[in-house]
């Protein structure tokens, strides 16, 4: 495994739409290894391959349930709202209130290219849609209400 660079701000890579991942080989297994090790090194709850410039429609999450690797996701149903803040390891020390789904369907393939569905709610749901964006080439910044926040991070 390896820790790969996480791409930030505004490079133009994060506005890219990702491709479709037609081969589930070990090369595909070593690019989720790593994005895991990457996410976990940087302390964050998902990550989507755009983000360490690899133009594929593949994330992961765990927001402390264990991981799940989504690839060639697809969204089939949302219900509710939530509203709330949300970062990205893009867009360091940025956060901004973002409205979100409460509640999401999708459906995606495991590594091995076994289809699965999965309904989420609350915080998985809200970074289910924050990841997915990443692959049609959106930044959680694009849906800010009102301003994108700083913070001040002279303790860390």
């Amino acid at each position: 495994m390896a820790i790969r660079t996480i791409r930030i701000d505004e490079d133009p890579i994060l506005r890219k739409i990702s491709r479709p991942v037609v081969r589930f080989d070990i090369s595909l297994h070593t690019l989720l290894n790593d994005m895991e090790e990457t996410m976990r090194n940087a302390m964050g709850v998902g990550l989507a391959a755009p983000q360490i410039g690899i133009l594929k429609r593949i994330f992961i999450i765990d927001i402390g349930e264990g991981l799940i690797e989504f690839i060639n996701p697809q969204i089939i149903s949302d219900e509710g709202e939530q509203v709330g803040d949300e970062g990205c390891l893009s867009l360091p020390n940025r956060y901004g209130v973002v409205s979100r789904p409460n509640t999401v369907t999708i459906k995606a393939q495991d590594r091995n290219g076994t289809y699965f569905e999965l309904t989420k709610s609350e915080l998985f749901a809200r970074a289910i849609c924050h990841e997915n964006d990443h692959l049609d080439g959106k930044i959680f910044s694009d849906f800010v209400i009102g301003e994108l926040n700083y913070t001040n991070n002279e303790d860390e």
